[in-house]
């Protein structure tokens, strides 16, 4: 008896310390997973929402539809019916206005929403999405006082989905903000989102940069920010901040498979924008560069294939005859590794690079040929003008926007 006493005291004493013992440990544990809070989180947006509202405009789109002379059959109602009346009076109503009468048919407004941004205050430039404006015979800035004002269209470029607008300032003093520089952010980093949800006027959203260099088959100059910041109909157009209050991005697709956001959101990064706003400023459209070549993407298998000891470069699939890449000797089967100093680490980095290259440059073009590099000059031409004389076919983006305005199309 006494025996099992002191086995049962022995075994509490074991469970006592245990449980210290567990306590302790599970002290320390929580210590350790304790994080305090990252160095630079904002504690409120507020102060930088109040300087930044101000230089984000709503921006409305109409365009002049024809509608159709066929007037809808009526429905059939039992005789006597309310509706019977109700459809009677409503096609003679049409009729009155013109649709699918003597008149012929009628023009009918076709409006689109969407956002901007001043980027130059003194002479009135407004960056927006080209959907947004797409095929428009007026356009209408709205500031953030209300105020409303005509804009005339200044350029605009399908390949990246970009416009500039203009307005009249003599008597409206505007608020611009900067382009900053997209490639210093990092994924994780604070954005805000500022814009004009479902025609709700300046709403502003927080977010992080979730992706960067994302491609979602837009257009050729793929290299989208994702964000998880709420973006939504009528978002387009609108600016992406850093903390810095600078443009680092255009907001203007969403992956939307409910019609809403659910954090997914494509923004134009500001160092693939500002040169494309910096053209249409100076020049009223594009000129981007061009040497004539159609490339691949390197595979392992490629690689392998022609001895590269890196996966990399754009493999040069053809070459347009009597084009500048023609004319510096570049040949299919060609790995074009660096063209002026800027190294091609993915084959979709060449379109943009050539793109940005200055035309009449003589670029340096490194090259991988039969087992070696090689280097040769290549005259960068321009791109618009071999699309007016056929050597390349005119493409403009097929990205599947944040509405043309209002509407949400979805990716997937």
């Amino acid at each position: 008896m006494l025996l099992k006493a002191f086995v049962v005291i022995c075994f509490a004493a074991l469970l006592a310390s245990g449980g210290l013992a567990r306590a302790e440990l599970f002290g320390k544990e929580k210590e350790k997973t304790e994080v305090a809070p990252p160095q630079g989180a904002p504690q409120s947006f507020a102060d930088l929402s109040a300087k930044l509202l101000p230089a984000v405009v709503n921006i409305s789109s109409s365009q002049k539809v024809e509608a159709s002379d066929e007037m809808p059959e009526m429905p059939e109602f039992p005789p006597g019916s309310p509706f019977e009346d109700f459809f009677k009076e409503f096609r003679r109503n049409q009729e009155n206005n013109g649709g699918g009468g003597e008149g012929g048919p009628s023009s009918l407004p076709a409006t689109s929403l969407g956002s901007g941004f001043i980027v130059d205050a003194d002479k009135g430039l407004i960056v927006t999405n080209n959907h947004v404006i797409r095929d428009a015979d007026e356009v209408r800035v709205t500031l953030h006082d209300d105020t409303v004002l005509d804009a005339e269209i200044v350029g605009k470029d399908e390949k990246t989905d970009l416009a500039l607008l203009k307005v009249k300032t003599d008597k409206h003093k505007l608020t611009a903000v900067s382009f900053g520089n997209s490639d210093t952010m990092r994924v994780g980093d604070w954005v805000l989102a500022i814009g004009n949800p479902f025609g709700l006027g300046g709403t502003v959203t927080s977010g992080i940069i979730s992706a960067r260099k994302r491609d979602i088959n837009a257009g050729p100059y793929d290299d989208f920010i994702q964000t998880d910041a709420s973006i939504n109909r009528g978002n387009s157009g609108g600016p992406m901040f850093s903390l810095k209050g600078e443009v680092i991005g255009i907001n203007t697709a969403i992956f939307s498979p409910t019609g809403g956001s659910v954090g997914i959101g494509f923004a134009i990064p500001s160092n693939l924008a500002k040169p494309v706003i910096d053209q249409l400023t100076q020049y009223g459209k594009t000129r981007r560069g061009w040497i004539g070549v159609r490339i691949q993407t390197v595979t392992d298998e490629i690689a392998e294939g022609l001895g590269l000891k890196e996966t990399r470069g754009a493999l040069i699939a053809s070459v347009t005859p009597g084009g500048p890449a023609d004319k510096a000797k570049l040949e299919p089967g060609d790995v074009i590794l660096e063209l002026n100093g800027q190294k091609l680490d993915a084959m979709r980095q060449l379109p943009r690079i050539v793109a940005e290259t200055p035309i009449g440059t003589e670029a340096s073009v490194l090259y991988w040929r039969a087992g070696k590099t090689a280097t040769t000059k290549v005259a960068v031409g321009e791109l618009e003008k071999a699309e007016e004389q056929g050597l390349v076919e005119a493409k403009g983006g097929k990205a599947a926007p944040i509405g043309k305005g209002t509407e949400i199309p979805s990716f997937g």
